[in-house]
């Protein structure tokens, strides 16, 4: 039973792709296509080399955006309006995971390395609008990704919240790494529980384990 690793926290903080809703909605897999587009058009090259140079920006940069960013001088704004323009049919609202986000004692707040627009949208898609004290996206870290340190540095210090008061709900297991090293509490929200000493908990049900912090 979890509930007593987090009565001292007092700052909820939740990614958003595949951790606000269950992956197996792929709505993920709609900006892939995009981001996949987007590097063919902008660099020039072949579906092939698009996908090869994706994997390899995500390994050594974080995101396909930073990598682009980085080695090619690329303007972040147009490239976030651009693959974040998706439907957002296949998600339906939650109302039992609602219920759980609003009884959460503290502040609440979304970071995600989508844009803060996006986000927007998802929650509303979602029914989690207003349950947010706060939503930030890659442009709130001076388009540094997670799981970089300096992106977790920048958000958190706007933010204000206290790490060691604090619990971070991520699907991606590498970006439990920093808040960990921070003194944060962490849960990896996926399918199958990852390893690393960086995790404390696993759920592949988010709305039930927030009930089981908050009954």
């Amino acid at each position: 039973m979890p509930a007593a690793d987090f009565t001292h926290i007092r700052t909820w903080v939740f990614d958003l792709d595949n951790t606000l809703y269950p992956p197996a909605v792929r709505l993920f897999d709609q900006i892939e296509e995009r981001m996949r587009a987007y590097v063919m058009d902008a660099l020039n090259v072949t579906l092939a080399e698009a996908d090869r140079l994706r994997v390899y920006y995500w390994h050594t940069h974080g995101t396909t955006l930073a990598g682009l960013m980085r080695e090619h001088d690329l303007d972040p704004l147009p490239f976030l309006e651009d693959v974040h323009d998706i439907s957002f049919d296949q998600l339906t609202p939650d109302t039992d995971l609602a219920a759980q986000i609003r009884d959460l004692p503290g502040r609440k707040i979304v970071y995600t390395n989508g844009s803060a627009p996006y986000a927007a949208r998802v929650l509303e898609a979602r029914g989690l609008s207003g349950l947010f004290d706060a939503t930030y996206g890659v442009e709130h870290a001076d388009f540094q990704p997670k799981p970089e340190r300096a992106a977790f540095v920048r958000v958190f210090g706007r933010d204000g919240l206290t790490p060691e008061q604090a619990a971070m709900f991520e699907d991606e297991p590498r970006n439990l790494a920093v808040p960990h090293d921070m003194g944060m509490r962490t849960v990896h929200v996926a399918p199958a529980r990852a390893d690393g000493e960086h995790i404390h908990h696993h759920t592949d049900d988010l709305g039930a384990f927030l009930a089981r912090l908050t009954g």
